[in-house]
């Protein structure tokens, strides 16, 4: 007896790429059965605007898909200086491999409103934003179209820490660092939220057999893929002392086509904009001893290796 086939997942990814970022795009592509790309937003992060907007259409080029719609969004936090992360992604962003300008253009449509847009005219409950950098270009749908939220079929994010700590202070994981407010805002908004942190991407590492594996399949976008971790993962080799880095974005999308690969828990989770020492902390109440109401389901522990199976064999397909 076959399974009933179910649509693809309608998603938006909102992405500051980063070669991690690349990564999950290229899942997503090599996904079609399971995922629909409605469109990629881009926001300041990794690297500036300018940048992660370019980026992401050479990762569309990569992959053959021109026909995918990329659009700019915000440029800055709301309320703080932009800081940025060079010295792990390269000065570009994508640093590794040799990769030729977009040709395709961007959208002149600002990312906020294709997002509120899309949400207004697509059935409510059916699609899933995607967000692999800060949340600036999130909360400000939110404060622009309130009514959106319950619209939302869900927002899986990568970002956090709790167990791991932080990985661009003590505290706090980068992508909620660089705008904390944003992710105040998007965590009280009630849209239902699973939260890839620090202690799920951190056991997922770039070993050198995962990555010749990659490099193996021969194809453009994997060879370049390949070539982007050797380089992003020459900072975490330094700084953790493993074999290989963590692949953090990716599991965004891994968990939209197998969710059983990771494992976690509802809870709460606040987050920390006043402290000095702690800013961009996400404080998540794993052990329920606040009572104050779960926001967010948290992935703790993952199968890295059938993780890496699955980008393995999607990539291959594209």
């Amino acid at each position: 007896m076959t399974e009933p086939r179910t649509e693809p997942r309608k998603i938006i990814i909102d992405t500051d790429p980063g070669q991690d970022d690349a990564a999950a795009i290229m899942l997503a592509f090599g996904s079609p059965a399971e995922i629909e790309v409605l469109g990629i937003t881009t926001v300041a992060g990794n690297v500036p605007l300018a940048l992660t907007a370019r980026n992401a259409r050479i990762v569309c080029e990569l992959c053959n898909r021109r026909d995918i719609r990329v659009f700019a969004g915000a440029e800055k936090p709301m309320s703080r200086p932009l800081v940025t992360a060079e010295h792990v992604h390269g000065k570009t962003g994508l640093d590794g491999p040799e990769l030729d300008e977009p040709t395709m253009p961007l959208e002149t449509q600002h990312a906020v409103d294709f997002i509120v847009e899309t949400l207004l005219s697509e059935p409510s409950g059916t699609v899933t934003l995607c967000t692999l950098g800060a949340l600036t270009n999130i909360a400000l749908v939110l404060q622009k179209a309130p009514q959106i939220a319950p619209r939302v079929r869900e927002l899986v994010m990568m970002g956090g820490g709790f167990f791991e700590g932080g990985n661009i202070t003590p505290a706090a994981e980068f992508n909620i660092y660089v705008d904390p407010e944003a992710a105040e805002i998007v965590l009280k908004s009630g849209i239902p939220i699973v939260m890839m942190p620090l202690d799920v991407t951190h056991r997922v590492l770039t070993h050198k057999a995962r990555v010749r594996k990659i490099f193996d399949i021969g194809t453009p976008a994997a060879i370049a893929m390949a070539q982007m971790l050797e380089f992003f993962e020459r900072f975490d080799i330094e700084k953790y002392g493993t074999d290989g880095g963590p692949l953090h974005d990716p599991t965004v999308i891994a968990y939209l086509i197998r969710p059983e690969l990771f494992t976690g828990r509802d809870c709460n989770v606040e987050i920390e904009t006043k402290s000095e020492l702690t800013v961009g902390m996400t404080v998540v109440d794993w052990w329920q001893v606040t009572k104050r109401k779960h926001n967010a389901k948290v992935m703790r522990f993952i199968d890295d290796q059938g993780f890496f199976d699955l980008l393995t064999e999607r990539l291959a397909r594209l």
